[in-house]
């Protein structure tokens, strides 16, 4: 089935036009209504608590107003509207907005992706395109692994059980990881292809076609990147009467949505390679080996840009402690509390991006207090780090621990 030229240019105008529609209605706060006064959240101070103020905070690791573990301490003065409270608790719980936050970037970008491969399909049916049609299966590809993402973000958000102590935080990992791979793979398949075309050359390419497909996918791949470009974390809201902890680390993008922010920048890349292609060759119709050219090029930037994802994906699945964490400063941290000798058996490991574990032995004078020392040492470590989960053990000094090979500290 053959189509003039004015017709596609029309078909991809109304296109535009339903793209435009749904990125407007898509961006529309009252759309995605998710801050609310008041809300179910935590991180910012309520509204009765004025600048300056001191008051008595109850906070709870389960998030119950109140408290059914809470530890109650005195808040300091409020310095810009803001607080830091240190719990003696051996974990801390964060609110899910950014999840929540991470799921609207995921659905959005996956809504424009759907439309525009719905649009790429048509047009490559009524033009005969094989270039459009494989582009399509690309997005296809994309849309796939914001699927996994999202499927990975709601799993991860099933509470902790008994077979699953830690809950199923690294299942957004695990997405992260297969997302990658998957470019990996469509990679793969283009390079071949390209390979086959430069080979044999026998292959035809409708440069006008080319031309207004890979306008609009610029166009929708820069949308897309602005929904999934993560921005320094905004405040969330807090319970009525109760203040939440301010984080002593600065929070980690969502990896789901930096591996598909990594998506859209690969077709973002690979759209103006395409369309300076289709621009060679519509004026030079004998270029058309211009065409896989550009396959292999922006197939090795697509594979650069994710080799950070997989390092970082590998990281927490191998349980090893997070770029931001300083082994020797948590250990001099302990050491430096009065009655504490020696810390051995001193582990930190990602549990995902986004939580840290913490576990140590702390060996102790005979002559001092073990609890004293344990909630020292929790205010201590709950003021300088935000670790997810702290396990410690207070056990009185042995002189036979300076041989031991299990309580030295390993080395860097």
């Amino acid at each position: 089935m053959s189509c003039r030229p004015s017709d596609i240019s029309l078909f991809y105008i109304l296109i535009f036009l339903s793209l435009t529609f749904c990125t407007v209605t898509l961006f529309n706060p009252f759309f995605f209504f998710y801050s609310i006064p008041g809300g179910l959240g935590y991180g910012s101070l309520p509204d009765n608590l004025k600048q300056g103020q001191t008051q008595k905070v109850i906070y709870c690791v389960h998030g119950k107003p109140g408290g059914c573990c809470a530890t109650i301490v005195s808040g300091g003065p409020v310095p810009g509207g803001s607080i830091t409270i240190v719990d003696e608790h051996c974990h801390q719980e964060r609110g899910n907005t950014v999840d929540k936050h991470a799921r609207r970037k995921l659905i959005t970008a996956s809504i424009l992706c759907l439309v525009f491969m719905i649009a790429e399909c048509v047009g490559g049916y009524l033009s005969g395109s094989l270039a459009i049609a494989t582009d399509a299966a690309h997005l296809l590809t994309d849309f796939a692994s914001f699927m996994i993402s999202l499927f990975a973000l709601w799993v991860a958000q099933r509470k902790p059980s008994r077979t699953m102590p830690f809950g199923w935080y690294r299942a957004e990992v695990i997405g992260a990881l297969t997302s990658v791979l998957t470019i990996w793979v469509v990679t793969g398949v283009l390079v071949y292809l390209a390979a086959e075309r430069i080979i044999h050359k026998q292959f035809e390419i409708d440069a006008f076609v080319m031309l207004i497909t890979s306008g609009i996918g610029v166009l929708v791949n820069f949308i897309m990147g602005l929904t999934l470009h993560q921005h320094g974390p905004k405040h969330n809201h807090s319970h009525e009467g109760v203040v939440g902890v301010q984080p002593a680390i600065k929070p980690r993008k969502n990896i789901n949505v930096r591996a598909a922010f990594i998506h859209v920048i690969g077709d973002l890349l690979q759209s103006v390679g395409v369309f300076i292609a289709a621009c060679i060759i519509y004026y030079k119709p004998d270029w058309k080996i211009v065409d896989p050219i550009c396959t292999f090029l922006f197939s090795v930037l697509v594979l650069m840009t994710t080799f950070a994802i997989i390092k970082d994906t590998l990281l927490v699945l191998m349980e090893g402690i997070p770029k931001d964490v300083d082994f020797n400063e948590v250990l001099n941290t302990f050491m430096g509390i009065d009655g504490v000798v020696r810390v051995h058996n001193l582990r930190i490991w990602a549990l995902s991006l986004d939580k840290t574990a913490l576990s140590a032995h702390l060996a102790i004078s005979p002559n001092v207090s073990s609890s004293d020392i344990l909630k020292i040492a929790s205010r201590k470590i709950h003021s300088r780090f935000n670790f997810f989960e702290m396990t410690l053990q207070i056990e009185n000094f042995q002189p036979n621990m300076e041989n031991c090979d299990q309580c030295k500290v390993p080395p860097s």
